[in-house]
C-alpha cells in the first residue's frame, strides 16, 4: 500500500508539472463577436479570430493576432479585419492561464464599418486579456479573449469590443 500511496503522489506530481510547463509556441483560433462603436450607438458583427504567441521565458511573449467580423448595418454589408502585434504577460500557476496584452497595428473597415463612407485601413491598438483553461499539455480551452480595440476612422475615436472563445494548441517547452 505504501509502495501505491508513493506512485501515486510522483504521478500527482508529474502530472501538475505538466500544466505548469511553458509552451515555446501557442496557436489560437476561435469565435470572435465585435460590438463596434459608432458616436455613441453601437452594432454587432460576428466573425472569426486566430493569434500566435512564441514564449520568450514563463511569463512573457509576443502575440501576432489576426482577427475578421462581419455583418450588416444600415443596409451595408460591413466588415473589419485587423493585423496587430505586441507583448503578452501570462500567469502560469495552475489550469488556469490569464494573460494581458497590448497590441498594435492596423485595422481595416469596409464601407458602413463605424460610420466610415468607403472602405479604409488605419492605425489600431488593442488592449485586453485573455483566460485559457488547459485539457492537456497541449491543448487549451480559450474560455475568454476581451479586448478594447480602438480605432479612429473619420477622424473620430472608436472603442470597439472584441470577444473571442476557442481552442490554444501548444508546442515546444521553454522549461528545458
Amino acid at each position: 500500500m505504501r509502495k501505491f500511496s508513493l506512485l501515486f503522489v510522483v504521478w500527482l506530481l508529474l502530472g501538475v508539472s505538466a500544466f505548469a510547463q511553458t509552451p515555446e509556441f501557442e496557436v489560437y483560433g476561435g469565435y470572435s463577436h465585435m460590438i463596434a462603436d459608432v458616436s455613441n450607438t453601437s452594432f454587432n458583427l460576428d466573425g472569426g479570430e486566430a493569434n500566435a504567441v512564441q514564449n520568450v521565458n514563463h511569463w512573457f511573449g509576443g502575440m501576432l493576432d489576426f482577427g475578421t467580423q462581419w455583418g450588416t448595418r444600415n443596409g451595408y454589408n460591413v466588415n473589419s479585419q485587423q493585423v496587430l502585434y505586441g507583448p503578452v504577460f501570462s500567469y502560469r500557476r495552475s489550469k488556469l492561464v490569464p494573460s494581458a496584452y497590448v497590441l498594435l497595428g492596423v485595422v481595416r473597415g469596409s464601407q458602413g464599418f463605424d460610420g466610415i463612407s468607403e472602405s479604409s485601413t488605419r492605425f489600431g491598438a488593442a488592449l485586453g486579456g485573455k483566460i485559457d483553461y488547459k485539457i492537456s499539455r497541449m491543448v487549451s480551452f480559450r474560455v475568454l479573449q476581451a479586448d478594447d480595440l480602438i480605432t479612429n476612422f473619420l477622424g473620430t475615436h472608436q472603442s470597439n469590443i472584441r470577444l473571442s472563445a476557442g481552442l490554444v494548441f501548444t508546442f515546444g517547452n521553454k522549461n528545458k
